[in-house]
């Protein structure tokens, strides 16, 4: 299954970012350049990158000069997010290009590699929630309220997981169809954003 290797994928990016835990830890990622397998590892590495910078950023007694160099970099890591789920969802795309599609094949409110996204930031969730169930410095009634919801986590995985897996086969099938629609962000365009265009 699909989702099996990715799951996998996303813990061992997750972990090998811990190793050091620093938002400027350059990045070895151990697959083969241009395999979906590449793309999945620096999918989740780009995302697990930004979970830590969104933290850094909450600080109250941050400086307010680093803050602003902080979000900018945050909005450039929203962008590679961005590319890198149409990085993926070009692989499907070729993946199934000669697939012959039923005339009443129904097509997903989203694509694979959105799906996916959604995927990697949940092994974040499920990554720092099972850490805060084996902090030493809590009481006990946050350790338990976190196991709750790291089963929820999980519970979501699975669901989550086994969903995109049904998409994927629909899709090879015929049965479903998938589109690609560029997201167009307009905010880091200095054509579309009017505060952007204004200033010139």
């Amino acid at each position: 299954m699909f989702t099996a290797k990715s799951n996998g994928i996303f813990t061992r990016a997750i972990a090998d970012y811990h190793l050091k835990d620093h938002v400027d830890t350059p990045i070895a990622n151990p697959y083969p350049d241009g395999s979906i397998e590449y793309l999945l590892y620096l999918k989740n590495w780009i995302d697990t990158v930004q979970w830590h910078l969104e933290d850094i950023i909450r600080d109250p007694n941050i400086d307010p000069v680093e803050a602003l160099r902080i979000k900018r970099r945050i909005d450039s890591s929203n962008q590679e997010r961005t590319d890198m789920v149409e990085y993926i969802d070009s692989y499907f795309l070729n993946e199934y290009k000669d697939v012959r599609t039923a005339s009443d094949a129904t097509i997903n409110t989203e694509s694979p590699a959105w799906a996916i996204d959604r995927l990697s930031i949940l092994a974040l969730k499920i990554y720092h929630m099972e850490q805060e169930t084996k902090r030493s410095d809590v009481s006990a009634d946050h350790l338990e309220a976190c196991g709750r919801k790291l089963d929820v986590l999980r519970q979501q995985q699975t669901d989550l997981s086994a969903a995109i897996d049904t998409l994927l086969e629909d899709i090879a099938a015929g049965r479903k169809y998938m589109k690609v629609y560029k997201q167009m962000k307009m905010y880091n365009d200095p054509a579309l954003n009017p505060v952007l265009y204004a200033s010139k």
